[in-house]
């Protein structure tokens, strides 16, 4: 038998997680997407205030307005995902990503495409909980963090790949993305270049299987045994009876299913919700908002600011590598602890640079020394994040909460990222005119109390299996 030829086993493991990978790289073309989209409309903003001739105020509400769909369609995710697999709710975004796209790129005025970005945000927030969900549901316990620390790679391709092809687009248009190029103007063919990787995303889910979990849920217990087999080996059975006594009775949880505890929900609910919220009130969304003004205090010329953006995601994608590399081998919890405290350190630095600067409007003048260390620290506070909370938030929320109420508590926790991040991005100009210097130091308080949090709340779930999650006490649960 192959169970008792070591070399056998050895072999067929190695097989077993080449294919698993695969599959969670197919899957994770939703966090491609999730990154494109919500990055691609920053080459954009300027031409499309101009060609509606809008205020600011509406620029900001349009591309803001993709924040608020994500979180309906975070919030929407779980129950279809229940009700209908994770396959078919991955087939769903891909669509209204390709829909969106097109939209997008032809709008009649400013309200359509603020409508359009909603549907693309429906879609990001979709693919933003069904993606790690799913992820981990095919994982072997062994290489679940790192697999499902492709959703975090993913995204942060999609963010370098949207910048480039700004730059590129710009440039056969002359340098301005408010030029012809053919029919359209430049920033139309950036918003509209998505359509081809949401189409690969729809192909891509047409040759993975459905997770496990979802199917012993509806009583295919036969295809779940086939799809462990290809994904873990081993014990099948015995891995489909955990699984169902994990399930418990109830078929589809429903939001109703979080309730309990003290403070109305279960405490596995709130610290999933704290730990969506903290990734976010660190400020990584908006604290890039003066790069260009940075970039040009150190000599580089206005001109390449949109080329000059991909080096913060190429800072992103080497601090996610080293992440991939950690997340299984020292655990979530110390990963999450040297992240908080070093973004902590480094937005302290970027704040007390910041504090030498001379601000008028939205422009930022620094001295050369400072804006060397204004550089230095916010380069060092993506490095630290993108090797922490970028990836293992994702991991966390993937499979920390108990597989009865998983889908239903990943969606409340990832809708309530969103709306995190809406809030941080829509409080930011007002913020910065108060105080650039205080505006930074807020988020370097909430760095400070994620490494608290972190320490007080989260449980390590390195090595557990899925169905081991949330056996303990709901006191108990709330780790250490």
């Amino acid at each position: 038998m192959a169970t008792s030829d070591p070399a056998g086993a050895k072999s067929a493991g190695e097989l077993n997680i080449v294919h698993v990978t695969l599959i969670a790289s197919a899957a994770a073309m939703g966090g491609f997407l999730f990154g494109y989209d919500s990055s691609v409309i920053n080459g954009a903003v300027d031409a499309i205030q101009d060609h509606f001739q809008v205020t600011a105020a509406m620029t900001g509400f349009t591309v803001a307005a993709a924040l608020l769909g994500s979180a309906l369609g975070a919030g929407l995710a779980g129950s279809l995902a229940d009700r209908l697999g994770r396959i078919r709710v991955m087939q769903i975004a891909g669509v209204l990503f390709a829909v969106s796209a097109i939209g997008s790129a032809v709008p009649f005025s400013i309200f359509d495409l603020a409508a359009w970005r909603v549907v693309g945000g429906v879609a990001i927030g979709m693919a933003s909980v069904i993606a790690p969900t799913y992820i981990a549901e095919v994982s072997p316990p062994a290489y679940r963090g790192r697999l499902a620390s492709l959703q975090q790679l993913a995204i942060v391709l999609g963010i370098a790949l949207s910048q480039l092809v700004n730059y590129l687009v710009a440039g056969a248009a002359g340098g301005s993305a408010q030029n012809m190029l053919g029919p359209l103007q430049a920033w139309q063919w950036m918003l509209g270049v998505e359509m081809v990787p949401a189409l690969v995303y729809i192909a891509l889910t047409l040759t993975i299987p459905e997770s496990p979990r979802y199917l012993v849920r509806i009583g295919r217990d036969d295809k779940a045994r086939q799809v462990l087999t290809e994904v873990e080996g081993g014990d099948v059975d015995r891995r489909i009876t955990e699984i169902r006594q994990a399930l418990g009775s109830e078929v589809r949880p429903r939001l109703r299913d979080l309730k309990g505890g003290r403070f109305g929900l279960l405490p596995i609910v709130w610290i999933g919700m704290a730990l969506s919220a903290f990734q976010q009130l660190v400020g990584i969304n908006v604290v890039f908002y003066y790069s260009s003004s940075l970039w040009q205090s150190v000599g580089v010329d206005e001109s390449n600011s949109l080329l000059l953006s991909l080096f913060t995601s190429i800072v992103n994608i080497i601090g996610t590598f080293i992440a991939i590399g950690l997340v299984d081998r020292i655990g979530r919890k110390p990963l999450l602890l040297i992240g908080s405290a070093g973004m902590a350190v480094s937005l302290g630095m970027t704040g007390w640079a910041f504090s030498h600067a001379t601000v008028v409007g939205a422009s930022a003048s620094l001295a050369f020394g400072w804006g060397v260390v204004a550089l230095t620290s916010a380069s060092a506070f993506v490095m630290f994040f993108a090797l922490s909370w970028g990836v293992v938030t994702w991991v966390l929320l993937g499979e920390m909460f108990p597989l009865r109420i998983r889908a239903a508590a990943m969606a409340v926790a990832t809708a309530t990222q969103w709306l995190t991040n809406w809030l941080i991005t829509v409080s930011f100009p007002t913020l910065r005119d108060w105080n650039l210097t205080g505006t930074y130091m807020i988020y370097t308080l909430f760095a400070v109390l994620s490494l608290v949090f972190v320490w007080k709340f989260i449980s390590e779930t390195k090595g557990k299996t899925l169905e081991s999650m949330g056996q303990e006490a709901p006191e108990e649960a709330t780790a250490k």
